[in-house]
């Protein structure tokens, strides 16, 4: 997840591409979601199960701010995002490995009933999600230089967020991957 926050952050910024921020953020908040995870089973730090499973949601609800802040001021600017094929590739592979890692989450969760991992399995599957809106609107920059679209296929990922954000704050798995 880190070489991915990485990758995507830093094809954002040369792309100046809303919807691969979107993306490397997302990766962000996902190595956050699993710090908190982690922090359930330290013996030197003490999280409350729910506790780690709110701030899931928490982290999701502040991408979905996120999103919602740098696509709007893209399309206010008319900023132009260049292709970016870094971002295509990065997208195309997480699309391809986060839905099994979100179900592999998804299955110790339920094994171990840890509402914890459960919410952290909605961060991998949210990946997931923004890495096919992304793809596509990269994909339709890059085909047909539509760079409105980019910014727009950041925001069309913003209910899905907050959906999801509400899940990992009930610390509900999710039920799409």
């Amino acid at each position: 997840m880190l070489v991915e926050c990485g990758i995507a952050l830093a094809a954002s910024w040369e792309a100046r591409s809303p919807v691969l921020l979107a993306f490397g953020s997302d990766s962000l908040v996902e190595l956050l979601s699993a710090g908190v995870v982690l922090f359930q089973f330290s013996p030197i730090f003490t999280l409350d199960v729910r506790r780690a499973a709110r701030w899931s949601g928490v982290l999701l609800l502040l991408l979905a701010g996120l999103v919602t802040a740098t696509s709007v001021t893209a399309l206010a600017l008319k900023v132009r995002p260049e292709t970016s094929w870094v971002g295509i590739a990065i997208t195309t592979a997480a699309l391809i490995v986060m839905p099994v890692l979100s179900r592999a989450k998804r299955r110790v969760a339920y094994v171990i009933d840890n509402r914890a991992l459960a919410a952290d399995a909605v961060q991998s599957a949210m990946c997931a999600y923004l890495a096919a809106i992304s793809l596509a609107g990269l994909a339709a920059n890059a085909i047909f230089g539509l760079h409105w679209i980019d910014p727009l296929a950041a925001l069309i990922a913003v209910p899905f967020i907050c959906i999801e954000a509400r899940r990992a704050l009930r610390g509900d798995p999710c039920e799409c991957c």
